[in-house]
């Protein structure tokens, strides 16, 4: 990256900026700057941070000295590195020749500072710069930034957190804020005595902590392991903690607000349960240790009995006040929403428990994929994110399979084809440059798409082969950065032998069964199972197939495109997957399995069937269309027998007939003849799927002038689950996947008007409020009463009272997502202006009321205005490209079905610059859906009011 360097005007540049063309970048200070290019250059490296951080939580500011240590590979006379809106000065090089001072030149665009030193760094040499600087307290939820909570008493109290991810340790400290600069760190926190500080690592066991002039004192944590800057954290606090030990001998400790230190149980026990069940699977044991405390474990190893001993270190979990995501897995101390750690199992639902879980099982599972291993660049985020959401459901069925989180994986690959099925999708690795970009990655593609590709894999080669292949990836690239390739090469071959592969003797029984088994020996035979060639299919290119079945007899024809919802179909053209199907007939439940490499295929039957179901449990991230009269054959099974098939496989069909619809491969009413199956449905994950395929046909009718086919619509949803919803008791029995759907019946009951539900929900809110709320209500039952009760005046400002008050995290979620169903258009403005204000209403919260009121028919106009009139202060407070603010743009407009709008959408967002978020991708999502919507208004209602006429005009002659 490094040519030539010309000295100008004493500052030395390298050869591709030595014209001083009008591209060269300027400092502050006027002259130029020496490096042009987002990425660091790969001169210097860091491998030590020795870093002195002293917050003021009255002046809201703090200040500290960054010394590091660098290992220069190539010789230069200039240390580029990253800071952000901090005040840098005494920038010192300390070298074996003495210490003397460096100039510095700032280039803000790119949040790049410039050491420049009079001579050379010599390659190969270490050298030490330091570097004091000052800074704001940030005021968004990235960087080291504010939070505050309320007491019971009124009294507001102030702490400082950080979040780092991805680009935002630069904010806090000056540092190589890549992550490929992995180094150790060694922090140093001044405080006031009233607070505690806690970071990565634990306090040393010598001068843990020292008096220091002024009434201060000074906390010393022992250095870290080699990590990226993003994985670095600290917090000054007035919190408390509750501890317990791990079979493995690892401390864990959850912190929380003085008055909530009471709902941590729950996520204590179950982080304690989780890292056990993760030390175990990836047979590595926590990585980070902690000096003092030794744990011998006893490891048979044929034939000789070793004694491993090695260090502990505590696993830390904190509950902030204000946070804008769900969780950050920063090493050794994580980081949640107060919603995602704190539970009380009184008044928490079965929903929060799984919810709960989810979160501290995906940032336990990062401390091996992402923190142990880390990708080499955000392209490759999905290396993280992707195993880290996958790792939940396999961890939790094997922790709490009371919790059935089998029953919700299936929604995660629903949600990502939503977004990947528009031209505005990406590939799971895609190229990246900025902060906007890197921000933008954590969407939709790599979590939810990455896990969905993972899973489809793990079912391709086995669960046995995965996990082996897994285990060597951790332990052959542990401290290190991957990419993608280096995870196939990993799962290839598997059973051959590697010095490296622990994972291959701890699986020696599988490997040698596989070997006389030759029926399922070939999956594992480098020349006929290309890992690397099948993947690179699913993660180099944007999109996923739609995969057409024809059955003629005993052939059965397949072809494969892109599934896009577009009008111009050359979209489309130049994809080609490595697909594995799967497939059951009428005739065997034998799970039959063919790798299609080309666009068509032909397979052959044993007999003729009457039906085929291809990608059996959809554990493939792929749709199906059944021509000729596949659908037909289909629709009569679920008819007459539905449970023929599996509630993932009845939930597939149901989502991908719907969706066929929307691209003209099948008729509406073909859909629609499908769903009325679901009369006889109780499985939470169809019953839901046929929610989400029904529910937001009337939504779009909601925002236009048509009132009578949209209440036919709500009636024939109704009319479908009318059985179903009689059926559910007020209380809270039952499993965790039976309370869940309860819920949501119970609410969609009351929200749609119907009469049973209504009448109930009334009569329970009336006697909670006449108890002052003291009453105690089935938990599950509390959405449905609180949404009704939310319907007048009186009604809502109790509920608001309740909301203020109330110390339980889950029960104000509840409020609050009740509170923004009202009709009452006042209630609605002034809910989003008290969240977008922060005292009464949390600040972090303000995203999903906006998108709630936004879904509410009597405020969706509300939404949109302030959406716009807000927009430059909500793009500062989420960071542009951020996961919240595409949540907002999409949620706010993806409901909208008219030209008009689509016009009055395009107006607004064309107004945008660079700089205020006209690039960002969910902008692009955002016109493609509303596209989407016209046309399919356009194409079906006509067909949507035929069919439910039809339909009346038979309930009549029925009940005739």
């Amino acid at each position: 990256m490094n040519g030539h360097f010309y000295e100008i005007e004493s500052v030395a540049l390298p050869a591709h900026l030595s014209s001083l063309s009008k591209d060269v970048p300027i400092a502050t200070n006027g002259q130029p700057f020496p490096w042009d290019r987002m990425r660091l250059p790969k001169t210097v490296y860091p491998l030590h941070y020795d870093l002195t951080i002293h917050p003021n939580l009255t002046t809201l500011d703090f200040t500290g000295v960054a010394r590091i240590l660098l290992d220069v590979h190539e010789d230069t006379s200039m240390v580029v590195l990253h800071a952000k809106q901090m005040q840098v000065s005494n920038v010192l090089l300390l070298a074996p020749e003495g210490v003397r001072p460096l100039r510095v030149l700032e280039y803000p665009p790119f949040h790049q500072l410039a050491l420049l030193s009079d001579s050379v760094l010599t390659k190969g040499r270490r050298y030490e710069v330091q570097l004091e600087f000052a800074a704001n307290l940030s005021d968004s939820f990235h960087g080291f930034y504010k939070s505050s909570y309320r007491t019971k008493n009124g009294e507001v109290r102030v702490l400082a957190s950080t979040q780092f991810e991805a680009t935002f340790a630069r904010g806090a400290f000056p540092c190589f804020d890549e992550p490929a600069f992995k180094a150790n760190f060694t922090i140093r926190i001044i405080r006031e005595p009233r607070h505690i500080s806690i970071s990565n690592m634990p306090k040393v066991l010598i001068h843990r902590t020292l008096s220091l002039p002024g009434d201060l004192l000074e906390d010393h944590f022992d250095t870290t392991v080699k990590m990226s800057t993003y994985l670095v954290a600290y917090i000054v606090s007035d919190f408390l903690s509750v501890s317990k030990t791990t079979q493995h001998g690892v401390k864990i400790s959850v912190y929380a607000v003085p008055e909530k230190i009471d709902q941590t149980a729950f996520a204590l026990d179950a982080a304690v349960k989780l890292l056990d069940f993760y030390d175990d699977y990836f047979d590595i044991p926590y990585p980070l240790p902690k000096q003092g405390q030794w744990n011998i474990k006893k490891v048979q190893r044929e034939p000789v009995l070793y004694l491993i001993v090695f260090m502990c270190f505590p696993a830390d979990l904190a509950a902030i006040p204000d946070f804008q995501s769900g969780a950050m897995e920063n090493w050794g101390l994580t980081t949640y929403r107060e919603t995602g750690l704190l539970f009380d199992p009184n008044k928490s639902s079965a929903s929060d428990k799984l919810g709960l879980v989810k979160v501290i099982a995906h940032e336990l599972a990062h401390q091996w994929f992402g923190n142990l291993v880390t990708m080499e660049w955000w392209n490759d985020l999905w290396l993280n994110e992707g195993f880290a959401k996958f790792m939940e459901y396999i961890s939790l069925d094997i922790t709490y399979p009371e919790l059935q989180v089998d029953d919700f994986f299936l929604g995660k690959c629903f949600e990502a084809m939503e977004v990947d099925s528009l031209s505005s999708s990406h590939p799971v690795s895609t190229h990246v440059e900025n902060p906007t970009q890197i921000q933008e990655m954590f969407d939709d593609v790599s979590y939810d798409k990455g896990a969905c590709i993972l899973n489809m894999l793990r079912d391709f080669l086995t669960p046995e082969a995965f996990e082996i292949g897994i285990i060597r990836y951790l332990k052959r690239y542990s401290y290190q950065n991957t990419v993608n390739s280096h995870l196939w090469e990993s799962l290839t071959n598997i059973c051959n032998s590697d010095d490296l592969d622990e994972g291959r003797i701890k699986h020696k029984e599988f490997c040698s069964k596989q070997s006389i088994q030759s029926g399922a020996s070939k999956w594992f035979s480098g020349d006929e199972l290309d890992v690397r060639a099948i993947m690179d299919t699913w993660t180099l290119q944007e999109g996923f197939p739609l995969v057409t079945v024809e059955v003629r007899g005993r052939e059965v024809r397949l072809s494969q495109e892109r599934y896009l919802k577009t009008d111009d179909p050359s979209l489309t053209e130049g994809f080609l997957w490595q697909i594995p199907l799967t497939y059951m007939t009428s005739a065997s439940n034998t799970i039959h399995r063919f790798l299609l490499k080309t666009k068509t295929d032909v397979l052959y039957l044993p007999e003729k069937v009457d039906w085929v179901k291809f990608n059996v449990d959809m554990s493939g991230y792929y749709m199906v269309h059944y021509a000729g009269e596949g659908w037909n054959s289909i629709i009569k099974l679920l008819q007459h027998n539905h449970t023929a098939l599996t509630s993932n496989d009845r939930a597939s069909l149901i989502q991908n007939v719907f969706q066929l619809v929307s691209v003209g491969k099948v008729r509406l009413d073909t859909a629609l003849e499908l769903s009325l199956y679901l009369s006889r449905e109780t499985e939470i994950m169809a019953v839901t799927q046929g929610f989400g395929e029904l529910v937001p046909l009337y939504k779009l009718m909601e925002k236009r002038d048509m009132a009578a086919l949209e209440n036919q619509m709500k009636g024939y949803i109704v009319d479908l689950f009318r059985g179903l919803i009689d059926r559910q008791e007020w209380t809270d029995s039952g499993s965790v996947s039976e309370r869940v759907l309860r819920s949501y019946l119970l609410l969609f009951g009351c929200v749609r008007n119907y009469p049973p539900c209504v009448t109930k929900a009334t009569q329970l809110f009336n006697k909670w409020r006449e108890s002052d709320g003291n009453m105690s209500l089935p938990v599950d039952v509390t959405m449905a009463v609180f949404v009704i009760g939310a319907r007048t005046p009186e009604g809502w400002d109790f509920l608001f009272e309740k909301y203020r008050s109330s110390l339980q995290m889950s029960v104000k979620s509840r409020l609050k997502s009740a509170m923004a169903v009202t009709p009452l258009q006042d209630k609605l403005k002034w809910m989003m202006e008290q969240s977008l204000h922060g005292e009464v209403m949390k600040t972090q919260d303000l995203p999903d009321v906006i998108v709630s009121v936004s879904r509410n028919p009597r405020g969706y106009k509300l939404a949109w205005d302030f959406f716009r009139a807000n927009w430059h202060t909500l793009i500062k407070k989420f960071d542009l490209g951020s996961h919240t603010i595409s949540y907002m743009v999409t949620g706010v407009t993806s409901q909208y079905s008219t030209r008009e709008m689509l016009i009055e959408v395009r107006s607004f967002f064309g107004s945008l610059t660079e700089e205020t978020g006209s690039e960002m991708r969910c902008i692009r999502q955002a016109y493609e859906t509303i596209e989407d919507n016209i046309r399919w208004m356009d194409t079906n209602l006509p067909l949507l009011q035929g069919w439910l006429d039809k339909r009346s005009r038979r309930d009549v002659h029925e009940d005739l």
